[in-house]
């Protein structure tokens, strides 16, 4: 499977240079104009796994990539990308303007969870279409990150922290029917956002990756140190799905990336989500997706 880029591979790709605070305890952020990096002499970005957070304000039309789906830019939009989903752009010669700024774990290390947020998730949203006026606003918000970074204020980065949770929670907030929306945090809550976090501590899957160890809802109860049907019970109440149908839903997402974008055969991917046999992988993809696995890679 294609190697993941790092963020010190996107700056030699991208400028040509590495900044030499890049790996400091306190993370990384850096925020960017698009105007060089679009128009008719752009190239495509490549479809690939990245190990940083990226936020980007693109003004023009232009499409999204992901395993299962093709999301259409019409004329301007807000998007989130993680290292846990691989996207590619597509159509950026028609990208007329735009910000992006991109930053680590590290960044946000005891300032906050990002993986709380749907945007974040797998089968959450991830790119915003947005009207004139939320596009004055996003854009404001991108010039305030420019004008702080190149200030010497001491605590510029949790200005531009701040920044950051301004967008995500300005994007949620376009989507009303979110999962989340009025659920009183609660002990159910909390133990669904445990095991969400649980989940996706498996992924992605790749070279450096063993099978999943976790499959089962018992496996997830276990870890969590609560009884199966109480785990059950939470998932139900947030997600109003059970917790067999989250993790099936999670695992079909990674096969599908895996049958897309890797050279990997079905047996090496079947191990690699915990099937025991080829078969059963086979059978599970099926169920999933209404199509085998080798259809839908030559889709």
């Amino acid at each position: 499977m294609e190697q993941i880029e790092s963020i010190e591979s996107f700056y030699k790709r991208k400028f040509n240079w590495i900044p030499e605070n890049i790996r400091e305890e306190l993370g990384h952020f850096n925020v960017f104009k698009l105007d060089p990096y679009v128009g008719p002499n752009a190239q495509p970005v490549p479809y690939k796994r990245r190990d940083f957070y990226k936020i980007t304000l693109v003004i023009g039309q232009s499409r999204v990539h992901y395993a299962d789906k093709v999301v259409q830019i019409e004329k301007q939009a807000l998007a989130f990308s993680n290292p846990r989903i691989p996207y590619k752009w597509e159509s950026i010669d028609s990208i007329r303007t735009g910000y992006f700024g991109i930053f680590n774990d590290q960044f946000f290390h005891q300032f906050g969870k990002l993986t709380q947020y749907e945007i974040y998730h797998p089968s959450g949203p991830h790119v915003f279409e947005l009207s004139d006026e939320q596009r004055n606003y996003v854009e404001s918000v991108f010039q305030k990150m420019d004008v702080e970074l190149s200030s010497n204020y001491v605590h510029k980065y949790d200005v531009l922290r701040n920044h950051v949770f301004e967008l995500i929670h300005y994007a949620l907030k376009m989507q009303p029917s979110l999962s989340f929306e009025n659920k009183e945090i609660n002990a159910s809550l909390r133990i669904s956002t445990m095991f969400m976090e649980l989940l996706e501590r498996q992924f992605p899957i790749d070279d450096s990756h063993h099978a999943l160890s976790l499959r089962t809802p018992s496996d997830y109860a276990e870890q969590l140190n609560v009884h199966v049907n109480h785990l059950n019970r939470s998932l139900k109440e947030v997600t109003s799905k059970t917790t067999s149908q989250i993790i099936a839903d999670r695992i079909t997402q990674e096969a599908k990336i895996l049958l897309r974008h890797s050279s990997w055969s079905s047996s090496e991917i079947a191990y690699a989500l915990g099937f025991k046999e080829v078969t059963h992988f086979n059978n599970f993809f099926k169920k999933q997706v209404n199509t085998s696995p080798l259809k839908f890679r030559n889709v």
